[in-house]
């Protein structure tokens, strides 16, 4: 829940920031103070632009963290895709091989087989 929120934080800092700076670049040929504390458009824009590019490198470095684990979380459902096939695949021709010829190597090919299976089992 937490996460998800902080997540978000960057890119929102990002939009304040860059609606401040555009404010205060529209203002900054005028002479006013925004209530006693701007006295100085330009420099407070050009402290915001920085923040904003700050806040712009932190939301990459989110996002490419994001990408990155939903790479590697793909890239583990496809390991155990192909370790579920190789498995069933095993299983079915040990029970092929066992019809054929019901010797005791291929029970326990078989055997060995199914208790693969039974040992994955819980990755499917």
């Amino acid at each position: 829940m937490w996460l998800n929120f902080l997540a978000l934080l960057p890119s929102t800092v990002l939009t304040v920031l860059l609606i401040a700076i555009a404010f205060l670049r529209f203002y900054d040929q005028t002479d006013f103070e925004f209530i006693g504390l701007i006295a100085n458009p330009r420099q407070w824009s050009n402290g915001f632009t920085v923040a904003a590019l700050l806040a712009t490198l932190a939301n990459f470095g989110v996002e490419w963290n994001r990408r990155n684990r939903e790479t590697n979380r793909l890239a583990e459902a496809r390991e155990r895709e192909t370790r579920r096939t190789r498995i069933e695949t095993r299983c079915r021709i040990a029970e092929i091989q066992f019809q054929l010829d019901p010797s005791e190597r291929n029970r326990r090919a078989l055997r060995e087989a199914l208790a693969l299976l039974a040992e994955y089992g819980d990755l499917f």
